[in-house]
């Protein structure tokens, strides 16, 4: 069995600045665990390993300072400092040449498995082989395009290819391998690629593979995902996000102003499917403050600047991984909740649009003035951010589900206090490059008076002029 371990940590993650300025992309977090701590717990689960060599470069103090000497994670860990990532991973990985002096595992830093099959990887390197390669299987072509691929037939790789500008099969390679020391000299007889310079890893195990030596491919299984730029990240967010959607927990907020009529039955359509009611309640004339604290799991009381304020508030409290904003006039059904939990799974936000004709129930707040004036202003803001291909008809809708994670992302740039609160969610959202989908939801009639916002022209008119000028200054400031 092997005992050591070598983890490449080095690369200044340039593809994700400027997120990687401050933080190593290693210790990006996926699921309240770092890609790094991920990848030790695989090593040293699954694979059995002893001893881990960890190559550090940009900002390498972090880890070390974090990890120490592995103690705490079960593994002794060893580093290895890069003075020039710049020049590549298999350039980094070449000071482990006078350390190491049998086969060894290597997983790449910056990459995500899922239930991964690590442990059943051979125990051994037998004969002539000299490597053992990971791949997956894969449609995506672009993925393949972004990393390497594979030519494989008899149970052995004839061919790795970096970066490939045509892909031939769905093999998709992957950055875990088992190496014999064989691989020092591979890499300092490989030519640096025409294509980045640099003596590329992928071209050196090429080198082994066309000296004659054999590379043994190994199918992993389980999710997978290389994280490169920042649209990576957020698809491997949200990979973990499908796996594990049961064991979150979902909020329910409510910003209530007056709303003694309809609270109770809003709090209490929700009970149940919900893990926690919040409601934000402004200091009001009737018992809607009352009827929030004999029914709700928290209450937060007071004087609110408006809807927005109120709405931030309840966020700012929510203790679930998955927030639901709801009005507290019932013009909202519970029964779209799971189609909004279910679309959750692979966005970041869910919008509701009020907007659908045949989901506007008679007698709903929604006449052809307030609809169409929502479906324009909302084709506004889909027209400005046009290059995130978004699809809006709804600036006002409050119905909507996010996650608390990506809350936390834009709460230090949500300023609105009122009901252009609405579409500033949307906007930085957007501006955050997180993926916003937009699903009707049911509109029913309102339980108890007026809209504050939109219970005539006049107020249909001033709420919508603070949409747009809010959409204006965020597009102009981008």
């Amino acid at each position: 069995m092997f005992e050591l371990g070598v983890i490449p940590a080095a690369g200044r993650g340039l593809r994700l600045s400027p997120y990687t300025e401050d933080t190593p992309k290693v210790l990006f977090e996926i699921g309240g665990l770092t890609l790094l701590e991920r990848n030790i717990a695989i090593m040293r689960d699954q694979l059995k390993l002893k001893k881990i060599y960890i190559i550090l470069g940009h900002l390498g103090h972090q880890i070390s300072e974090r990890f120490g000497d592995g103690q705490e994670l079960g593994v002794e860990l060893e580093y290895v400092h890069c003075q020039n990532p710049e020049k590549g991973l298999a350039q980094g990985l070449l000071l482990l040449k006078d350390i190491i002096s049998q086969p060894f595992v290597m997983m790449l830093g910056d990459e995500l498995y899922l239930n991964s099959n690590h442990d059943q990887m051979p125990g051994e390197i037998i004969g002539d082989y000299a490597a053992v390669c990971g791949y997956k299987l894969t449609g995506d072509v672009t993925e393949i395009k972004a990393n390497y691929s594979l030519e494989i037939s008899d149970d052995k790789v004839n061919r790795l290819i970096e970066k490939p500008q045509l892909v031939e099969n769905n093999y998709l390679g992957c950055g875990t391998f088992i190496f014999k020391p064989s691989i020092f000299a591979a890499i300092e007889n490989t030519k640096a690629s025409a294509q980045s310079g640099k003596v590329e890893l992928i071209d050196a195990v090429n080198q082994l593979v066309q000296s004659g030596d054999k590379v043994q491919p190994f199918f992993l299984r389980g999710g997978y995902k290389n994280i490169n730029y920042n649209v990576d990240y957020i698809s491997a967010t949200h990979l973990y996000r499908k796996l594990h959607f049961d064991e979150y927990k979902t909020s329910l907020v409510i910003p209530a102003y007056n709303e003694a009529a309809s609270l109770g039955y809003v709090i209490d359509e929700f009970d149940g499917h919900v893990d926690e009611i919040v409601v934000a309640a402004s200091y009001s004339t009737d018992d809607t403050v009352e009827i929030a604290q004999a029914k709700a799991t928290r209450v937060i009381v007071d004087k609110f600047d408006g809807y927005g304020d109120a709405l931030r508030a309840g966020m700012d409290a929510a203790s679930g991984d998955i927030i639901i904003l709801v009005e507290a006039d019932a013009s909202f059904s519970v029964d779209d909740l799971p189609r909004l939990l279910s679309y959750l799974r692979d966005a970041d936000v869910v919008m509701g649009t009020r907007t659908t004709k045949q989901m506007i129930q008679q007698g709903a707040n929604m006449d052809g003035f307030l609809r169409w004036g929502n479906v324009m202003a909302a084709k506004v803001l889909q027209i400005l951010w046009l290059s995130q291909e978004p699809r809006f008809t709804d600036l006002g809708c409050t119905y909507r589900g996010i996650w608390k994670e990506c809350y936390s992302v834009i709460r230090p740039n949500l300023t609105a206090k009122g009901p252009e609160f609405s579409p500033e969610m949307m906007v930085e959202t957007m501006k955050a490059k997180r993926k916003v989908v937009e699903i009707p939801v049911t509109y029913r009639p309102r339980i108890g008076g007026e809209s504050k916002h939109s219970g005539d022209k006049l107020n249909v008119l001033k709420t919508g002029s603070k949409m747009l000028w809010l959409i204006f200054r965020k597009w102009i400031g981008r």
